[in-house]
């Protein structure tokens, strides 16, 4: 007889598909409030976002190395936001997770949620044969001496908003017109050029799901996007 774990934190998932960033940031900033407020359990997002460079609250304009019009000129936007951190870039093929915990109830500071956040994209990569692993003093994951994972957060009231950016199938080249995460010389990678494929993002969906149950102790429950239109 199989015995149900006990001490399993609720939580709902959503895969959101492509999302512009101002969307995601309007739809976490609800949903950390009615989680503050006790009227939702724990949240996962998983997206996609449109070409965006996002300026977190550390970040210098020094760090993005091209001009706003060639951006512009490239279809990728840049927005300020909330998150810990410098600048990044998200784009289609990368897969971004946006946890909406109550790190309280988790028994978690913030180092600890980061070193789970790693461990999560660690434990997903050791499944595809990528042996990752943390650069004392920088955040985020990573493959040798190339950046895999970035990661950026931000709490309020124990409860969490961002999360993690994994490269999947992603063009590195945006990453050429910043400095990512703030660091010079910063060498990017992905998963398809490290196995020289890509990937069905359903497929990295669901094991990164796989992952966060594991590492963060989930009873996660998918649910439709549809019910979230509350809170958009």
């Amino acid at each position: 007889m199989m015995i149900a774990p006990i001490n399993l934190h609720p939580c709902r998932a959503f895969r959101l598909g492509f999302i512009h960033y101002e969307e995601s940031f309007r739809l976490q900033n609800h949903l950390a409030q009615a989680r503050r407020e006790g009227q939702i359990e724990d949240v996962l997002l998983l997206l996609q976002h449109a070409p965006v460079i996002t300026m977190g609250r550390s970040a210098k304009v020094q760090n993005v190395l091209v001009p706003p019009n060639l951006l512009q000129d490239k279809g990728i936007k840049m927005v300020y936001t909330d998150r810990g951190g410098d600048v990044t870039y998200h784009g289609p093929g990368q897969l971004v997770a946006y946890p909406i915990f109550n790190l309280r109830l988790h028994g978690l500071g913030i180092p600890d949620y980061i070193w789970k956040l790693e461990e999560v994209v660690m434990r997903l990569l050791a499944r595809y044969g990528i042996a990752a692993g943390r650069v004392p003093k920088l955040r985020g994951v990573w493959v040798e001496h190339e950046k895999i994972c970035s990661l950026g957060v931000h709490l309020s009231r124990w409860v969490s908003k961002h999360g993690l950016a994994l490269n999947v199938n992603t063009n590195l080249d945006p990453f050429h017109l910043i400095n990512p995460c703030g660091l010079t010389n910063c060498q990017v990678t992905s998963m398809a050029k490290k196995l020289g494929r890509n990937f069905p993002m359903e497929e990295i969906e669901s094991a990164i799901l796989q992952s966060f149950a594991e590492v963060f102790g989930l009873l996660l429950r998918e649910d439709s996007p549809c019910n979230l239109e509350t809170y958009r």
